[in-house]
């Protein structure tokens, strides 16, 4: 019988970085395991609407039964939890924050947000046994992360069985230099968590049942 797929999402690099920790850690776990799952990585460019085709793609092709995408979210402390993905896409970070954001819905007479499915309070509890900081967010902005958190959470809308969400990654420590003033987490640090929280969504997966339908997302 074959084992569940968790999908992991990273981005390319953007904003004149030379990489990116969300996909630096992401890469670390193609054709990884975690618990009884199986680890599916995809890179995703820092586009708006490129990235909302990409993840729909990656959920047909793959037919995950959890998503977690990850991010950078430079000026943060800790690994970030998203609770909330907003109906609004910016396609300039720079506009993201404060009130400064405008844009154009991701899916046009979609919902105005959706909420998380992943086991939120258990993976903070889990990271942060291990010594990494973590902690729930309720703002994934308005830029291609949360465009690719609300697209995941809008594809799977009518799968409940399916756990999606976003966690969003500090820089990391070989980017600290031009960034003097923002905190920062290595990589080692940074895949633990993850590693984590991939541990604790493939506790609450079940297997899939065979059968000769295929899955719709």
């Amino acid at each position: 019988m074959a084992s569940p797929i968790i999908l992991l999402t990273g981005f390319e690099p953007f904003g004149g970085e030379s990489s990116n920790p969300s996909w630096e850690v992401a890469s670390r776990f193609a054709e990884a395991k975690a618990g009884g799952a199986d680890v599916r990585i995809v890179r995703l460019p820092v586009n708006c609407k490129r990235a909302a085709s990409e993840i729909k793609a990656a959920l047909t092709r793959v037919k995950p039964a959890a998503v977690i995408g990850l991010g950078q979210a430079g000026g943060r402390t800790a690994l970030s939890i998203e609770k909330v993905a907003i109906n609004l896409a910016d396609e300039r970070a720079d506009r993201e924050t404060g009130e400064r954001a405008e844009g154009r819905a991701i899916v046009r007479g979609g919902p105005d947000a959706y909420f998380a499915r992943l086991p939120i309070a258990s993976i903070i509890d889990a990271i942060t046994q291990r010594g990494i900081p973590a902690a729930m967010s309720l703002s994934a902005g308005a830029y291609v992360c949360n465009t690719v958190m609300y697209m995941t959470l809008h594809q799977v809308r009518r799968r409940p069985d399916v756990l999606a969400g976003f966690i969003h990654l500090p820089f990391d420590a070989a980017q600290a230099t031009g960034h003097p003033s923002h905190p920062s987490m290595s990589l080692e640090l940074m895949t633990a968590g993850v590693e984590t929280a991939l541990a604790e969504v493939a506790k609450r997966l079940k297997r899939p049942k065979k059968t000769s339908l295929s899955v719709q997302f």
